[in-house]
């Protein structure tokens, strides 16, 4: 088995510090641009942390989204109605990926998985937001974790 798949990805990003440092370069810029400032309208500093911490069991670090925040089931809910459009799903993509080059270790692999759980959970969030506010969504499962060869 080599080094690599050994590490889980939250490990080889750098840990809860570079996902925060992350989530904020992303957030930053998602603010600043006229196409997805409004669906962040409702946007909080805690937005931040949170995406962090989501990411930080995504990619098999602490659960503490599960623990402390929901789950899964809360994070696909905080999508409903947001009406989210392909054309800001792909600018999402950009800027995300802009952070991810920005802040993640300069490893070309450790990188290309990031932006693909991205791409994936992305169009996850498109399709959820098409349902309305309040839509029973039934049970989503545990929250997935992503690693050297995508979803586990």
């Amino acid at each position: 088995m080599s080094e690599r798949t050994e590490t889980t990805l939250y490990d080889a990003i750098g840990g809860m510090d570079t996902l925060r440092r992350l989530s904020d370069t992303f957030y930053e810029a998602v603010l600043e641009d006229a196409l997805l400032a409004p669906v962040f309208a409702n946007f909080s500093r805690t937005h931040i942390e949170h995406v962090a911490v989501w990411l930080a069991e995504i990619f098999s670090g602490p659960a503490r989204f599960t623990e402390e925040l929901g789950g899964h089931q809360a994070l696909l809910r905080s999508h409903l109605g947001l009406a989210i459009t392909e054309e800001q799903r792909t600018r999402w993509m950009e800027l995300m990926t802009a952070a991810v080059e920005k802040e993640l270790p300069d490893d070309e692999l450790l990188r290309r998985r990031v932006v693909e759980y991205f791409d994936w959970g992305t169009k996850i969030a498109r399709d959820v937001s098409a349902e309305p506010v309040g839509q029973n969504l039934g049970e989503p499962g545990p929250t997935p974790r992503w690693g050297w060869n995508g979803l586990q």
